[in-house]
């Protein structure tokens, strides 16, 4: 009598091994390889040429169930320890783990189907009810604590905080740009030396307070210098800066004609 099998039933070789185990009332630990083998190949041979791209997974199969068959013709073989090898022990752990699995799939389809049969009111309570507070004992929530113990794990949290900050980018203050018109500092550095003739560098600097009035007064004095519409002189090393106005007559005629203002309008 020929065997019949659906190809749609199985959703895989191991599937299809399983079915035929429990026609054969077979005991899965020991698997019947030859009767399992015929079986399973009288299947391959009914499978519908058009479901080719399953066909690769059942004759993989195929091949292991033939090896197996081939193995257990031979003489058994050894391990280490002088115990015989089944070769079915692999097959066997593949399909006990898929039953396993199997079984846990129709377990948790049969949850999902109880689940949507059950249905959830949704929370309404009175307004009294979510806004009700027990009322709080102080003497029970603070229990034995004390000022003195509230005292030190305040200063235990401000440790803490302290120890959390950087000692170093902490007290950095706020870089802000200083408010300072460049040309107008330009002029007034100009006027000053025009209008004494003779004055101090020095004088120059603390005219006015701000690390930009002392950069601008110092590249002014510079560009004057350039020009040759001063003279600057300092009788020794660290000594005071001596600025002199020149006479018009002792200008440098080539660099007559240039614009102070243009030679620091990089820096305004």
């Amino acid at each position: 009598m020929e065997l019949l099998f659906k190809t749609n039933t199985f959703e895989g070789p191991l599937d299809l091994l399983l079915h035929l185990i429990d026609k054969n009332k077979a005991d899965i630990m020991d698997i019947p390889i030859a009767v399992i083998t015929d079986q399973y190949m009288e299947y391959l041979e009914q499978m519908e040429e058009e479901r080719l791209e399953n066909m690769s997974e059942f004759l993989v199969m195929a091949a292991t169930l033939l090896d197996i068959k081939s193995r257990m013709l031979l003489p058994p073989e050894k391990n280490e320890e002088g115990e015989e090898i089944d070769p079915r022990d692999e097959l066997v752990q593949q399909l006990l783990e898929y039953k396993m699995y199997k079984y846990m799939s129709y377990d948790l389809k049969d949850r999902e189907e109880d689940a949507g049969k059950s249905l959830y009111r949704e929370e309404h309570l009175p307004r009294e009810v979510r806004n009700y507070r027990p009322k709080v004992d102080p003497e029970k929530l603070l229990g034995d604590l004390t000022l003195a113990r509230l005292n030190e794990i305040f200063i235990e949290v401000m440790k803490r905080q302290a120890d959390r900050m950087d000692p170093i980018r902490s007290s950095f203050g706020r870089i802000e740009k200083e408010p300072v018109d460049t040309r107008q500092v330009m002029h007034h550095v100009t006027e000053r030396i025009m209008k004494k003739r003779k004055c101090t560098f020095r004088s120059l600097l603390t005219a006015q307070k701000g690390k930009m009035y002392v950069v601008v007064t110092f590249l002014t004095v510079l560009e004057l210098m350039k020009l040759g519409r001063i003279g600057v002189e300092q009788e020794g090393i660290f000594g005071e800066i001596l600025i002199t106005a020149r006479d018009r007559s002792e200008w440098d005629t080539q660099a007559d004609g240039q614009d102070m203002e243009g030679g620091l309008e990089s820096f305004d």
